[in-house]
């Protein structure tokens, strides 16, 4: 993976920043950077460049830019390569930005799982880990998994520990940009609506940053996945339960308070079935692991042969069972089509994304519902819609959240104001 050199948004428009805790909050424009901090920025998102080029674009004198590039290079974040290419005279010495130099974190904690990605500065996946966890209801054992499994991909690099840079958190729950030390007591009641993965305070001190799960698998696939070439999308991620991430005009749309995307509370019908916000009718009763263990209860008796009445289930075990063509497992599959299919025509026709994606943990599920989705937006879309409208399942897969993670803190420690000059500090701190 690599950044696509038009979706460079650090550098342009509005974006977030670092708050006390982990976490982003929205300022309206960057802060005007320091000269290195610009010059920095455009060898990253180039990846190539000449000092000429760089004076070229930023409007400084050559002098100028000789200066701060020689500072730049003892960080080793940039590195001469070569001479380029010369339209008459003595071929420029080419600059280079180094992806390997530091690492970047992404952490997903799900449900019912926690995994960890560890990415370089030009978004390359270099480790990945997962366990399966009950992090609903221990926040204490979830914390340590987080540190077992960042230790885990950090332990496969070279110098790991000391090349991190930053760490991304997805979590299962809406975040406040404004407040991420508040989580739902609804979605992971153990916790007490406190975000305890304050990891900052640990041994790795970097900076931290944190966003919903589905915001990130979202901005994953934007970057790196089925998103790439759209800059508007909606990515549905079906898992334990269900929530959906927005991308328009290739920023995230989180809301006024962090609860964009809460697809799974969308009513759809009239089930009895309350919800665990408290009301009835929501699709997350309907649709998700969680709705599909009910069923499982509900219709054991219709299908007392279904080796999914037998057993633990869980979200794997459904999918074993489709691919063997479970009759229970597929009515499991047929209605939660139905009434996912539902609620994504109806945001196509309210917000009218360029793409849909589906994607969260069952990949079976994903490539069954495509067709049938499809269908149904044909049918129930009004007008105009149809035409403009791709639905895709994931390319990143069970990967999607904690590489948006990594993606997340890889941006926004970049967009820092003053990060060139803290990085030279902690040099000169070093060379001391």
């Amino acid at each position: 993976m690599s950044f696509p050199e038009n979706k460079m948004s650090p550098l342009s428009g509005v974006g977030y920043r670092q708050t006390n805790f982990m976490g982003l909050r929205k300022v309206d424009r960057w802060e005007a950077r320091p000269l290195a901090d610009s010059v920095l920025h455009l060898i990253w998102r180039k990846k190539q460049i000449s000092r000429a080029e760089i004076a070229r674009q930023i409007g400084l004198s050559r002098s100028t830019v000789t200066e701060v590039v020689k500072d730049l290079l003892n960080t080793g974040y940039v590195k001469e390569v070569g001479a380029g290419v010369s339209s008459g005279g003595r071929k420029p010495i080419v600059l280079e930005f180094q992806n390997d130099h530091k690492l970047i974190l992404g952490i997903d904690i799900g449900a019912t799982h926690v995994s960890a990605s560890l990415m370089d500065l030009g978004g390359n996946l270099v480790a990945f880990e997962k366990r399966s966890y009950s992090v609903r209801s221990d926040p204490e054992g979830t914390r340590s998994l987080v540190f077992q499994l960042c230790d885990e991909c950090l332990d496969k690099v070279v110098d790991g520990p000391q090349r991190l840079l930053s760490i991304g958190v997805a979590l299962p729950s809406p975040v406040d940009p404004d407040h991420p030390e508040w989580v739902s007591e609804v979605v992971i009641p153990a916790w007490r609506g406190k975000n305890e993965l304050d990891i900052r305070h640990s041994h790795y001190g970097v900076p931290v940053y944190v966003d919903n799960d589905a915001n990130l698998g979202a901005l994953a696939e934007y970057r790196w996945g089925a998103g790439r070439g759209v800059e508007d999308l909606t990515y549905v991620k079906i898992g334990y339960g269900l929530g959906a991430g927005f991308v328009f005009n290739g920023e995230i749309y989180r809301g006024a308070t962090g609860i964009a995307g809460e697809m799974g509370h969308i009513t759809v019908g009239e089930s009895d079935t309350v919800c665990e916000c408290g009301l009835k009718g929501c699709l997350t009763t309907l649709v998700g692991g969680k709705a599909m263990m009910t069923r499982i209860a509900e219709l054991s008796g219709l299908y007392p042969d279904s080796p999914l009445t037998k057993s633990t289930t869980d979200l794997e075990a459904i999918e074993v069972a489709v691919h063997g063509n479970d009759e229970l497992a597929l009515q499991l599959y047929r209605e939660t089509t139905e009434y996912l299919s539902t609620a994504i025509t109806g945001w196509i026709n309210m917000m009218n994304p360029s793409r849909v994606i589906l994607g969260g943990a069952m990949k079976e599920l994903q490539n069954r519902l495509l067709e049938p989705v499809q269908e149904k937006i044909k049918a129930c879309s009004i007008v105009g819609s149809v035409p403009i409208t791709d639905v895709r399942t994931s390319e990143l897969g069970h990967q999607a959240e904690s590489i948006g993670a990594a993606t997340l803190a890889l941006e926004g420690v970049f967009s820092e104001p003053g990060f060139y000059r803290r990085e030279l500090e902690t040099l000169q701190e070093s060379n001391v």
